[in-house]
């Protein structure tokens, strides 16, 4: 099963190169040029990645992590020119789980994104298997 991710980017450019480059390495890959557009997003699709901008005009990357750790869980990794350790301790506090800074090597953000999938994955199978009812088992 493909390890589905939603790039948020205000920069069509940007999300246009991450589809490329992970559509080819087998993720299934969905894009928003807004914060406002994310957030919708993650609702309905319910990712196992979310990929985010800090920088974009309108909610910027900060609210949309804000926002959406009010109703998910699904692992953020911060994708930002932004490299100071302020900004990368702010995002970490707002809820992201991973910082990456620009431009980062396809093979690194590549294996990035698995480990977030797969520690998503082995939490909600540990979730699924303690609301089980025992004569589930």
């Amino acid at each position: 099963m493909p390890v589905k991710v939603l790039a948020i980017d205000d920069d069509p450019a940007m999300t246009e190169l991450l589809i490329l480059l992970l559509k080819t390495r087998g993720f299934e890959v969905f894009t928003a040029n807004s914060g406002e557009d994310g957030i919708k997003e993650v609702r309905e699709l319910n990712p196992d990645v979310l990929i985010l901008d800090l920088m974009m005009s309108g909610v910027d990357g900060w609210g949309v992590c804000s926002a959406v750790r009010k109703f998910s869980t699904t692992p953020i990794l911060i994708l930002s020119a932004l490299d100071t350790p302020g900004m990368v301790a702010s995002a970490l506090d707002a809820g992201a789980d991973d910082y990456l800074i620009k431009p980062v090597p396809s093979s690194v953000l590549i294996a990035h994104l698995h480990n977030l999938a797969r520690r998503a994955r082995m939490t909600r199978s540990k979730r699924e298997i303690v609301t089980k009812p025992l004569a589930a088992y």
